[in-house]
């Protein structure tokens, strides 16, 4: 494994306390440019409903106004939560997006519902799919996008549109050995979410590499890490940034979600013990310190789980503290 290797971003469009939801839609599309500027190779968004902290129900939708305001970076979902959709209309929304940006999209496919049982059902009721149903639905959708389903489909003659001479390349996005073992099976990439399931990492990227079988698509395996990363100028303002992201994570596990606290509102925060546990244990898959710091480990982790590039997601108040974020670990990893 190379010591230097591609920075993505994740971001969530979060919605911290004092903005609204549109705003922090708008300043996805900021953060998307700035990264840009600094070399960042992708920007997907993830999606998610029914939550007051997270705007990104609509990754198609984001990642075309990301693609319209920007020229180089790669833009896409990481990802679509596929029972949640009909695989026509998400192969349609995509090759929308490669119609106007060719070449620039990538779809990333999950399997997750992205919100609670209440609201999966609320999404999901016409479509009738579940996770049982995910490997069926992949093909489908594959199927769109390559031009048609084969004779004998029940839906076989119906197309996506619009057509296009490429296609976005489509990504199997997970937290544990099952989309890992599909990925290598059907020689797709894979992108493994290790800021929120550290534990499965090592067997899941490892079972990837090793059954990998090349595709047409790729002829050898490309993972993707996505890490929690936090960094400022010295590591207890890097601390007091990601503070926030741990009382947000145990008002949710509470089943009291809010948006995104200032590092001020939490200073004054009175902490119960059960808070302090799941702060704890959330902001322990992060990386959080001072840019070197965080460049060193952050090196160590993708080579020792044998990644082929980094997808970073931060998590802070203030969009001036999360673009310094990425511009100095983007400093301290060149």
């Amino acid at each position: 494994m190379a010591s230097r290797f591609p920075l993505s971003v994740l971001d969530l469009a979060t919605v911290a306390e004092g903005s609204t939801d549109a705003e922090a839609l708008r300043r996805g599309v900021e953060l998307a440019q700035h990264v840009e500027s600094l070399g960042y190779q992708r920007f997907w968004t993830a999606e998610h409903h029914s939550m007051p902290t997270i705007a990104s129900s609509a990754p198609d939708l984001l990642a075309l106004q990301v693609a319209n305001a920007t020229s180089t970076i790669r833009v896409g979902s990481g990802g679509v939560m596929l029972p949640n959709h009909s695989p026509l209309v998400v192969a349609e929304r995509f090759a929308f997006l490669e119609a106007f940006h060719p070449g620039r999209v990538d779809l990333g496919i999950g399997r997750a519902p992205g919100t609670d049982p209440k609201t999966a059902a609320a999404v999901r009721r016409h479509t009738g799919h579940g996770v049982e149903d995910f490997t069926e639905q992949l093909a489908e959708l594959e199927g769109y996008l390559d031009g048609g389903l084969p004779e004998g489909h029940a839906f076989a003659g119906v197309c996506a549109v619009p057509t296009n001479p490429t296609r976005p390349p489509v990504w199997l996005l997970g937290s544990s050995g099952y989309s890992a073992a599909l990925a290598a099976r059907l020689g797709r990439p894979f992108a493994f979410a290790y800021h929120f399931a550290p534990d499965n990492a090592a067997a899941a990227l490892r079972h990837y590499r090793e059954s990998f079988r090349p595709s047409p698509e790729l002829a050898r395996p490309h993972a993707i890490l996505t890490v929690g990363v936090i960094t400022a100028d010295t590591a207890a303002e890097a601390e007091r940034l990601a503070r926030p992201m741990g009382l947000s994570a145990a008002r949710l596990r509470a089943g009291r979600p809010t948006r995104l606290p200032s590092p001020e509102a939490v200073e004054r925060h009175e902490w119960t013990l059960s808070e302090e546990a799941v702060a704890e244990h959330f902001l322990a898959t992060y990386l959080v310190g001072e840019p070197d710091d965080v460049a060193s480990r952050l090196r160590g982790l993708v080579s020792s789980l044998g990644a082929d590039e980094a997808m970073i997601t931060s998590i802070i108040h203030s969009p001036e503290d999360q673009r310094r974020s990425y511009s100095l670990l983007a400093k301290a990893m060149s």
